[in-house]
């Protein structure tokens, strides 16, 4: 592990055996960019994304939580993806690289505090294999009362054309032709493949309850000031989520996982 930055936030970055490559800022615990070892991103990041801590990153992976979207009287998609992380641990081994960032209820702004004031500790474990990342987010409730809880880890791939990207394994839609704008909730299959253009990519999930499809088509990135017109084109989000709150009693933990691996290069 190495600190860097991305844009003026602070960063680290890991490496795998295989010279795979991931960057996380440590505000929002945001993974910033994956390469695979033939040294392609896999990930989209909006050139006009804030990278200064000033709002919410646009493209990689956000951290949603407590919230989805305004399903909720907080924070629109939650306080995680806008508090500064802290380093946990790292390590590497013969066939991976790791980093955990955590973070606690004392860590988050006052001002996002106030909107859901309950004690928590979250770990975001980050790993690298080969061709393949992995993601265990844990919530962990320190407090003495239960509290109500949404998650979601919000990934934009990259692709070569959205309009001709493919998703197979949803339910009722297999295969998945998308086109302009899309804003789906699935429940969730363990296992999908998502076609890119530049590959073929496997996503796994475990814990989580749904998958979330969206591209805000032309008309939707044109009213985004940290998006460009046309960058909806080289983007999809397929996320693992559990959408709406459920309850989580004083003293007890939830781990969700997410897992992205290359299976096929065109």
């Amino acid at each position: 592990m190495k600190m860097v930055t991305f844009g003026q936030l602070p960063a680290v970055c890991i490496t795998a055996p295989d010279g795979a490559t991931a960057t996380i800022a440590l505000y929002g615990a945001h993974l910033a960019s994956w390469t695979t070892a033939d040294g392609r991103e896999r990930l989209f990041m909006s050139d006009k994304s804030p990278r200064d801590g000033s709002a919410a990153i646009r493209g990689g992976v956000p951290v949603i939580f407590p919230q989805f979207s305004t399903r909720g009287t907080g924070q629109r998609h939650g306080v995680a993806r806008l508090s500064h992380w802290r380093v946990a641990d790292s390590g590497l081994d013969a066939g991976s690289a790791w980093v955990e960032l955590a973070l606690t209820h004392e860590d988050v702004p006052p001002t996002l505090a106030a909107g859901w004031p309950h004690a928590f500790a979250l770990r975001l474990r980050f790993t690298l294999r080969g061709d393949a990342i992995d993601m265990r987010f844990n919530v962990r409730n320190t407090g003495d009362a239960p509290f109500d809880f949404a998650a979601a880890l919000h990934t934009y791939y990259a692709v070569e054309d959205f309009t001709r990207t493919v998703v197979e394994g949803l339910p009722d839609e297999s295969p998945l032709y998308f086109g302009p704008k899309l804003d789906n909730i699935y429940a969730a299959p363990p296992t999908l493949a998502l076609h890119t253009g530049a590959g073929t990519l496997a996503l796994q999930q475990q814990g989580f309850t749904e998958w979330v499809v969206w591209n805000p088509g032309a008309e939707g990135a044109a009213a985004l000031n940290d998006m460009a017109d046309d960058e909806w084109q080289r983007f999809v989000c397929i996320e693992p989520a559990r959408v709406d709150k459920k309850e989580l009693a004083a003293g007890a933990e939830w781990t969700g996982q997410h897992s992205i691996a290359l299976t096929a290069i065109p």
